[in-house]
């Protein structure tokens, strides 16, 4: 007796069909699983048997063989359980085969037939999408993130025999449906807004130019200055994320386990703060069985570094690859893994290791050579990644007393997101979407500056000496700063701008 299910198992954030092909032999009772599984796919024959007996069916006593294919692709978790359970009363005729060809099964099983909840729903649905298959069916907690996806079945369950009479055709279950665009209302909803910050307009203008144009960002000021209160208002001023934006990122927290009915789409544009102690397998991912690292978990949305020299000179190196190419590329011997890691970086850092030197309020106690240790903490390699540095002194009491409000960030966001519309509409049909993504042959298209920014950017390269990098990202911050004002040209007013933003480019100059 043969019979055959569908599941999926993941890799990456992305998943693969998998045929579950159940063999029923006569035989000494066994029950072998094969297909390169893992230690929790292999314990699934306990929880099915049980599952099986406590649901009202007879586990058969004879030899019972599970292949899990493709065989070359490891397979993890205990999603299978559901599969494999469904196969075994398809191979004795419980369940009619019919509707086995149509629909994905995912589920972890306990012991008394309950279905519980797993990981990676929605990149399961997305892929039976693709393949053509009517729906998948997966236990009730998991619905709301498979149902983001259009044009497939999504089909709740929280018991076992459920799932049998919906096969047989002995139940009727309404697929389960969402309102995407609640999702995106609910995530306009502002909490932290700019309006509450005092003082500091030569940050929050650095910041609308990081926002406008996707660049990375480096702020430096003694303790107290705002850099973390400015930081955390970032991501008021983004512009909202498209669906595909949204997808590609649910992707990362449904394959870490991190979604729940109430969040079953992120919305919003992510902020991730990770602790200076962090590891670099956690800042980029990796591990024995590879996961997403904080980087991927940012995935178009903001990555925070506070005290950015307080982090493992290893830890940052290793956010070179991302920032350059946004994704990570995580190898082991059986298998590579990419996942997406296209965010903006905003880092804090104080001028020296006390914290204020070029504070009129506070001595600085640091001699030179502390400073310089600890500013040498940050590589110039990854300083020339960052597109903006920027001062953030200390705020003024008249500042601080003000009572008038300042700018909001719905108004800051209105400039953002039509600074943004022109950017897509420049690089329309290319994969750039900003312009911190443009590579050098757009760079030269669309940065060319006028006779007197030749010039200026002459002198300021030759007596700074900035690097090949450094040049590129004056010419891109330039750019944004052009399209903020609806310039179709960069000027030199705008190339002035963008240098000023580079303060530790003069200081280790």
């Amino acid at each position: 007796m043969l019979a055959k299910a569908l599941s999926s198992a993941l890799l990456g954030i992305d998943a693969v069909i998998v045929d579950v092909e159940v063999d029923i032999a006569q035989g000494l009772p066994q029950f072998a699983t094969v297909g390169l599984p893992d230690g929790a796919v292999k314990e699934s024959k306990d929880r099915v048997k049980s599952a099986l007996k406590n649901s009202g069916y007879d586990f058969p006593p004879r030899k019972i063989t599970v292949n899990l294919a493709p065989a070359d692709l490891k397979k993890e978790g205990a999603s299978f359980d559901l599969p494999i359970s469904i196969g075994i009363l398809a191979a004795i005729g419980v369940v009619k085969g019919e509707r086995l060809k149509e629909y994905l099964l995912l589920g972890e099983l306990s012991l008394d037939g309950s279905v519980k909840p797993v990981r990676g729903c929605l990149p399961v649905a997305v892929a039976a999408r693709d393949a053509g298959l009517r729906g998948i069916v997966v236990p009730l907690e998991n619905a709301p993130e498979g149902a983001v996806v259009e044009g497939i079945e999504v089909i709740g369950v929280s018991e076992l025999a459920e799932v049998v009479e919906f096969l047989n055709g002995d139940r009727a279950i309404e697929p389960f449906r969402v309102n995407v665009e609640e999702f995106f209302a609910r995530s306009a909803e502002v909490g932290d807004d700019f309006s509450e910050v005092k003082g500091q307009e030569h940050a929050k203008r650095a910041l609308e130019v990081a926002a406008a144009g996707s660049h990375n960002i480096i702020m430096i000021g003694p303790p107290g200055s705002g850099k973390t209160m400015l930081s955390r208002r970032i991501p008021t001023i983004l512009p909202r994320m498209s669906f595909e934006e949204a997808i590609e990122t649910t992707k990362v927290y449904s394959v870490m386990g991190l979604l729940d009915r109430e969040n079953a789409l992120v919305a919003q544009r992510p902020f991730r703060s990770p602790h200076h102690t962090i590891s670099d397998a956690g800042l980029i991912g990796g591990g024995n069985t590879p996961r997403p690292g904080e980087v991927s978990m940012a995935n178009h949305g903001v990555l925070f570094l506070d005290e950015l020299p307080e982090f493992k000179k290893h830890v940052l190196e290793v956010l070179r690859q991302p920032l350059e190419d946004g994704r990570v590329s995580i190898s082991r011997a059986l298998m590579s893994l990419t996942y997406p890691s296209r965010f903006m970086l905003v880092a804090a850092m104080n001028p020296c290791p006390c914290g204020f030197l070029g504070d009129a309020n506070h001595s600085c106690s640091c001699t030179p050579v502390m400073i310089h240790r600890y500013r040498s903490r940050i590589s110039g390699p990854l300083l020339d990644r960052i597109d903006l540095h920027i001062e953030v002194p200390a705020v003024k009491y008249r500042d601080l007393a003000d009572r008038a409000d300042s700018e909001s960030s719905a108004a800051i966001a209105a400039r953002v997101e039509t600074c943004r519309n022109l950017q897509l509409e420049r690089f329309k049909g290319t994969k750039v979407h900003c312009n911190a993504q443009m590579p050098p042959r757009m760079i030269k298209k669309f940065c060319e500056p006028d006779a007197a920014g030749h010039r200026l950017l002459e002198m300021v390269t030759d007596r700074l000496g900035l690097s090949a990098r450094s040049y590129t990202r004056i010419l891109k911050v330039a750019r944004t700063i052009a399209d903020l004002e609806a310039s179709e040209n960069i000027r030199e007013q705008h190339l002035a701008e963008a240098i000023q933003y580079r303060s530790l480019d003069r200081k280790t100059s």
